[in-house]
Protein backbone atom coordinates (compact mmCIF):
# COMPACT_ATOMS: atom_id res chain seq x y z
CA UNK A 1 0.00 0.00 0.00
CA UNK A 2 1.45 3.43 -0.99
CA UNK A 3 2.05 5.42 2.44
CA UNK A 4 1.77 8.84 2.79
CA UNK A 5 4.31 11.73 3.39
CA UNK A 6 3.20 13.21 6.54
CA UNK A 7 6.62 15.76 6.67
CA UNK A 8 5.35 18.78 5.91
CA UNK A 9 1.55 18.77 5.70
CA UNK A 10 -0.36 22.07 4.96
CA UNK A 11 -3.46 22.98 5.77
CA UNK A 12 -5.65 25.73 3.63
CA UNK A 13 -8.56 26.96 4.93
CA UNK A 14 -10.33 30.15 2.92
CA UNK A 15 -10.94 31.73 6.00
CA UNK A 16 -7.31 31.98 7.58
CA UNK A 17 -5.62 32.46 4.39
CA UNK A 18 -3.90 35.39 5.46
CA UNK A 19 -4.78 37.53 2.59
CA UNK A 20 -3.50 34.99 0.02
CA UNK A 21 -5.20 34.07 -2.85
CA UNK A 22 -6.23 29.99 -1.90
CA UNK A 23 -4.80 28.44 -4.96
CA UNK A 24 -2.12 30.91 -4.81
CA UNK A 25 -1.01 29.74 -1.09
CA UNK A 26 -1.74 26.24 -2.21
CA UNK A 27 0.71 26.44 -5.05
CA UNK A 28 3.61 28.59 -2.93
CA UNK A 29 3.41 25.85 0.12
CA UNK A 30 3.73 22.71 -2.55
CA UNK A 31 6.50 24.97 -4.41
CA UNK A 32 8.45 25.13 -1.00
CA UNK A 33 8.26 21.45 0.17
CA UNK A 34 4.83 20.99 1.84
CA UNK A 35 4.22 16.73 0.98
CA UNK A 36 0.63 16.84 1.53
CA UNK A 37 -1.95 19.65 1.65
CA UNK A 38 -5.64 19.68 2.69
CA UNK A 39 -8.29 21.32 2.03
CA UNK A 40 -10.29 22.89 5.25
CA UNK A 41 -13.90 24.61 4.78
CA UNK A 42 -16.14 25.17 7.31
CA UNK A 43 -18.38 28.03 5.46
CA UNK A 44 -18.59 27.38 1.85
CA UNK A 45 -21.29 25.25 0.11
CA UNK A 46 -20.77 21.96 -1.27
CA UNK A 47 -20.78 22.91 -5.07
CA UNK A 48 -18.61 25.32 -3.75
CA UNK A 49 -16.28 23.19 -2.09
CA UNK A 50 -16.27 20.84 -4.79
CA UNK A 51 -14.74 23.58 -7.37
CA UNK A 52 -12.36 24.62 -4.87
CA UNK A 53 -11.51 20.54 -4.15
CA UNK A 54 -10.63 20.14 -7.92
CA UNK A 55 -8.51 23.61 -8.54
CA UNK A 56 -6.72 22.53 -5.83
CA UNK A 57 -5.49 19.46 -6.99
CA UNK A 58 -4.89 20.80 -10.54
CA UNK A 59 -2.43 22.93 -8.91
CA UNK A 60 -0.74 20.44 -6.48
CA UNK A 61 -0.32 17.57 -9.60
CA UNK A 62 2.43 19.15 -11.16
CA UNK A 63 4.05 19.04 -8.05
CA UNK A 64 3.04 15.93 -7.17
CA UNK A 65 1.71 16.68 -3.80
CA UNK A 66 -1.69 14.66 -2.84
CA UNK A 67 -4.86 16.70 -1.81
CA UNK A 68 -6.85 15.81 1.43
CA UNK A 69 -10.63 17.07 1.95
CA UNK A 70 -10.94 17.68 5.73
CA UNK A 71 -14.38 15.59 7.02
CA UNK A 72 -15.93 16.14 3.97
CA UNK A 73 -16.46 12.78 2.11
CA UNK A 74 -18.49 13.73 -0.23
CA UNK A 75 -16.93 16.38 -1.39
CA UNK A 76 -13.69 14.23 -1.75
CA UNK A 77 -15.55 11.79 -4.04
CA UNK A 78 -16.70 14.22 -6.11
CA UNK A 79 -13.69 16.07 -6.25
CA UNK A 80 -11.35 12.85 -7.08
CA UNK A 81 -9.59 13.89 -4.06
CA UNK A 82 -6.80 11.56 -2.84
CA UNK A 83 -8.51 11.28 0.98
CA UNK A 84 -10.46 12.65 3.82
CA UNK A 85 -9.27 13.92 6.87
CA UNK A 86 -11.91 13.54 9.73
CA UNK A 87 -12.07 14.37 13.51
CA UNK A 88 -13.66 12.20 16.39
CA UNK A 89 -17.15 13.61 15.81
CA UNK A 90 -17.20 13.86 12.12
CA UNK A 91 -17.66 11.14 9.50
CA UNK A 92 -16.20 7.90 11.02
CA UNK A 93 -14.09 5.93 9.75
CA UNK A 94 -15.62 2.95 8.67
CA UNK A 95 -18.50 4.72 7.30
CA UNK A 96 -15.59 7.00 5.21
CA UNK A 97 -13.68 3.71 4.13
CA UNK A 98 -17.20 2.05 3.27
CA UNK A 99 -18.17 4.68 0.66
CA UNK A 100 -14.37 5.76 -0.74
CA UNK A 101 -13.28 1.88 -1.14
CA UNK A 102 -9.60 0.59 -0.19
CA UNK A 103 -7.64 3.09 -2.22
CA UNK A 104 -8.41 6.82 -1.32
CA UNK A 105 -6.25 7.80 2.32
CA UNK A 106 -8.22 8.46 5.80
CA UNK A 107 -6.77 10.15 8.29
CA UNK A 108 -8.49 9.95 11.81
CA UNK A 109 -7.50 13.06 14.57
CA UNK A 110 -6.28 11.66 18.14
CA UNK A 111 -6.12 13.90 20.88
CA UNK A 112 -6.15 10.76 23.97
CA UNK A 113 -4.28 7.34 24.58
CA UNK A 114 -8.13 5.94 24.75
CA UNK A 115 -8.47 7.11 21.56
CA UNK A 116 -5.51 5.57 20.32
CA UNK A 117 -6.07 2.66 21.81
CA UNK A 118 -9.56 2.03 20.36
CA UNK A 119 -8.90 3.78 16.74
CA UNK A 120 -9.46 1.12 13.44
CA UNK A 121 -5.66 1.48 12.56
CA UNK A 122 -6.92 -1.28 9.99
CA UNK A 123 -8.98 1.02 7.76
CA UNK A 124 -6.57 3.94 8.35
CA UNK A 125 -3.45 5.19 6.78
CA UNK A 126 -2.48 7.98 8.81
CA UNK A 127 -3.42 9.67 12.52
CA UNK A 128 -2.78 13.69 13.10
CA UNK A 129 -2.38 14.43 17.04
CA UNK A 130 -2.99 16.70 19.00
CA UNK A 131 -3.91 19.70 19.56
CA UNK A 132 -0.09 20.05 20.87
CA UNK A 133 0.54 23.97 21.22
CA UNK A 134 -2.56 26.98 21.28
CA UNK A 135 -3.50 28.01 18.43
CA UNK A 136 -5.85 30.50 17.03
CA UNK A 137 -6.83 28.68 13.89
CA UNK A 138 -9.03 26.33 15.76
CA UNK A 139 -11.14 27.32 18.56
CA UNK A 140 -12.64 24.28 20.68
CA UNK A 141 -12.04 25.05 24.34
CA UNK A 142 -9.75 22.14 25.05
CA UNK A 143 -6.33 22.32 26.35
CA UNK A 144 -3.49 21.74 24.57
CA UNK A 145 -2.07 18.51 25.01
CA UNK A 146 1.87 19.32 25.13
CA UNK A 147 4.54 17.08 24.01
CA UNK A 148 4.12 14.56 26.51
CA UNK A 149 0.54 14.03 25.40
CA UNK A 150 2.40 13.63 21.87
CA UNK A 151 4.66 11.01 23.19
CA UNK A 152 2.19 9.20 25.01
CA UNK A 153 -0.06 8.81 22.04
CA UNK A 154 2.78 8.12 19.80
CA UNK A 155 3.74 4.96 21.86
CA UNK A 156 0.03 3.77 21.93
CA UNK A 157 0.15 3.39 18.34
CA UNK A 158 3.32 1.78 18.46
CA UNK A 159 2.25 -0.95 21.37
CA UNK A 160 -0.19 -1.74 18.96
CA UNK A 161 1.04 -1.74 15.46
CA UNK A 162 4.60 -0.32 15.38
CA UNK A 163 5.41 2.68 13.78
CA UNK A 164 1.88 3.98 12.55
CA UNK A 165 1.77 7.05 10.31
CA UNK A 166 1.67 10.24 12.75
CA UNK A 167 1.79 14.10 12.62
CA UNK A 168 1.95 16.88 14.98
CA UNK A 169 -1.28 19.35 14.80
CA UNK A 170 -1.97 22.83 15.86
CA UNK A 171 0.57 25.71 16.88
CA UNK A 172 3.77 24.45 15.40
CA UNK A 173 6.31 26.38 13.65
CA UNK A 174 9.78 26.07 12.57
CA UNK A 175 10.90 26.80 16.30
CA UNK A 176 9.52 24.26 17.79
CA UNK A 177 8.90 21.32 15.09
CA UNK A 178 11.56 19.91 16.22
CA UNK A 179 10.55 18.75 19.68
CA UNK A 180 7.15 17.15 17.80
CA UNK A 181 9.80 15.17 15.51
CA UNK A 182 11.42 14.22 18.63
CA UNK A 183 8.22 12.88 20.59
CA UNK A 184 8.04 10.27 17.64
CA UNK A 185 5.67 12.14 14.94
CA UNK A 186 6.76 11.40 11.48
CA UNK A 187 5.78 14.83 10.21
CA UNK A 188 3.67 18.45 11.25
CA UNK A 189 0.45 19.77 10.15
CA UNK A 190 0.23 23.75 9.79
CA UNK A 191 -1.65 26.38 8.95
CA UNK A 192 -0.67 29.69 10.54
CA UNK A 193 2.89 28.99 10.31
CA UNK A 194 2.68 29.06 6.67
CA UNK A 195 -0.16 30.94 5.61
CA UNK A 196 0.26 34.09 7.91
CA UNK A 197 3.74 34.75 6.49
CA UNK A 198 4.41 37.46 3.47
CA UNK A 199 5.96 34.68 1.40
CA UNK A 200 4.37 31.20 2.57
CA UNK A 201 6.78 29.54 -0.17
CA UNK A 202 9.66 30.30 1.76
CA UNK A 203 8.30 29.39 5.16
CA UNK A 204 7.70 26.35 3.78
CA UNK A 205 11.10 26.02 2.68
CA UNK A 206 12.35 26.33 6.27
CA UNK A 207 9.98 24.22 7.96
CA UNK A 208 11.26 21.31 5.32
CA UNK A 209 14.90 22.22 6.41
CA UNK A 210 14.25 21.83 9.88
CA UNK A 211 11.85 18.92 9.43
CA UNK A 212 14.24 17.08 7.33
CA UNK A 213 16.82 17.79 10.17
CA UNK A 214 15.21 16.54 12.66
CA UNK A 215 14.16 13.49 10.99
CA UNK A 216 17.55 12.97 10.28
CA UNK A 217 18.26 13.24 13.90
CA UNK A 218 15.58 10.98 15.46
CA UNK A 219 15.69 8.51 13.12
CA UNK A 220 14.80 4.85 14.64
CA UNK A 221 17.97 3.26 15.52
CA UNK A 222 18.37 -0.45 13.94
CA UNK A 223 18.50 -2.77 17.05
CA UNK A 224 20.97 -5.24 16.95
CA UNK A 225 19.01 -8.34 15.54
CA UNK A 226 20.41 -12.13 17.68
CA UNK A 227 19.11 -15.72 17.09
CA UNK A 228 18.56 -17.68 20.15
CA UNK A 229 19.40 -20.69 19.43
CA UNK A 230 18.57 -24.02 21.56
CA UNK A 231 20.84 -25.14 23.15
CA UNK A 232 21.00 -21.48 24.60
CA UNK A 233 23.28 -19.52 22.42
CA UNK A 234 22.86 -16.07 20.43
CA UNK A 235 24.50 -15.59 17.57
CA UNK A 236 24.90 -11.94 16.08
CA UNK A 237 24.62 -11.19 12.40
CA UNK A 238 28.25 -10.73 12.77
CA UNK A 239 28.84 -14.15 13.52
CA UNK A 240 29.72 -13.63 16.65
CA UNK A 241 28.22 -16.28 19.38
CA UNK A 242 27.49 -15.43 22.66
CA UNK A 243 26.49 -18.42 25.48
CA UNK A 244 24.82 -17.95 28.41
CA UNK A 245 25.32 -20.90 31.07
CA UNK A 246 24.85 -20.64 34.81
CA UNK A 247 25.32 -16.79 34.52
CA UNK A 248 28.39 -17.33 32.54
CA UNK A 249 28.72 -15.21 29.12
CA UNK A 250 31.73 -16.09 26.76
CA UNK A 251 32.11 -14.48 23.09
CA UNK A 252 33.13 -16.87 20.56
CA UNK A 253 33.93 -15.47 17.08
CA UNK A 254 34.40 -17.13 13.85
CA UNK A 255 36.79 -19.45 13.68
CA UNK A 256 37.82 -19.79 17.70
CA UNK A 257 37.03 -22.73 19.40
CA UNK A 258 35.96 -22.89 22.95
CA UNK A 259 35.60 -26.01 24.57
CA UNK A 260 36.06 -28.56 21.79
CA UNK A 261 33.07 -26.56 19.95
CA UNK A 262 33.45 -24.69 16.69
Amino acid sequence: MEQLDLRLYAIVDPENAGGHDLLDLARAVAAGGATLVQLRDKASGTAAMIEEARALKAVLAPFGVPLIVNDRVDVALAAQADGVHVGQDDTSVEEARGLLGPAPFIGLSIRTVEQARAAPLALLDYAGIGGIYATTSKTGGKAPIGIEGLRSVVQAFRHRIGNFPTCGIAGITAANAEAVIAAGADGVSIISALSQRNDPERAARELRAVLDAALTKYAPKVPDVRRRTEDGERRTENGERRTENGGERRTVNKGQRTNGRR
